[in-house]
């Protein structure tokens, strides 16, 4: 099973963001969305942003998330 998982991007360098995801930052290759900036939400599957995200959407999938895993997608417990 795959999974794409929704982060925000903080830091971009060329085609290189940095995203957080549950309070980890990563890394991840933009290549795919041209326009992507700092703040704005994507999916990222594989270390590619593959979609972007409104902000009302991405924090619904987040929270969704953290219903399913008991808060360790945000970074709980």
């Amino acid at each position: 099973m795959c999974l794409a998982v929704p982060a925000k991007i903080i830091e971009m360098d060329k085609q290189i963001a940095t995203v957080e995801v549950g309070g980890l930052s990563r890394q991840a290759s933009t290549v795919l969305l041209p326009d992507a900036a700092i703040g704005d939400y994507v999916l990222i599957h594989a270390g590619f942003a593959i979609s972007l995200l409104d902000e009302e959407q991405a924090l619904e999938t987040i929270r969704l998330f953290d219903e399913m895993t008991g808060g360790m997608a945000s970074g709980g417990a």
